[in-house]
């Protein structure tokens, strides 16, 4: 035997040259199919968490911006006492004619509590004659009044305030009753 004969025994898939060539396509497309997989695989996940993370920055965008527009709400909401105190105080004086100074302080006094007001985009509820809303008016009692139709602002008791499109405080308010039957 010479060497070529030792080079075909000990390599008898020389011969078989076509399935050694299948054999080897076949271990090479498989691994290259699964890491095309696994890339796909990867890049969705990538997207979806560039989705998440867009999400995210939009949410905590708005929530500060909300932040932001309503931080003054705890204020506004102790400034009111005050506002409904000098309103109270302008009526009392108004009864009274020997308090005109007086009267006069504490009008211009409520002028600069609404201008400070309105500086901070809040805004008195304008309820009277208005159909009752429930998220902007608060119903302390109904009478039956023949100038309004059913469910309509008769007379406020207290003025309600917003602060942009959030109710501060709610108006509350007296509410027409639909006419007695007879």
């Amino acid at each position: 035997m010479n060497d070529q004969d030792h080079r075909d025994e000990a390599n008898p898939a020389a011969e078989d040259s076509p399935e050694r060539d299948a054999l080897i396509e076949q271990a090479t497309a498989e691994p290259s199919d699964r890491l095309r997989r696994e890339l796909q695989q990867a890049n969705e996940r990538a997207l979806r968490n560039l989705a998440e993370l867009e999400n995210f920055r939009k949410r905590s965008r708005r929530e500060m911006e909300d932040e932001r527009r309503y931080a003054n709400l705890p204020l506004l909401r102790d400034l009111l006492g005050v506002v409904d105190n000098v309103g109270r105080a302008i009526e009392a004086a108004e009864k009274t004619a020997e308090a005109t100074s007086l009267l006069e302080g504490f009008k211009m006094v409520a002028q600069q509590l609404a201008s400070v007001l309105s500086r901070y985009q809040c805004q008195r509820i304008d309820a009277l004659g208005q159909p009752f809303d429930p998220n902007r008016h608060e119903a302390i009692s109904q009478r039956a009044d023949a100038q309004y139709p059913p469910n309509t602002v008769v007379d406020v008791v207290e003025d309600g305030y917003q602060l942009h499109d959030r109710v501060v405080r709610p108006a509350k308010v007296i509410v027409s009753a639909p006419p007695p039957a007879q």
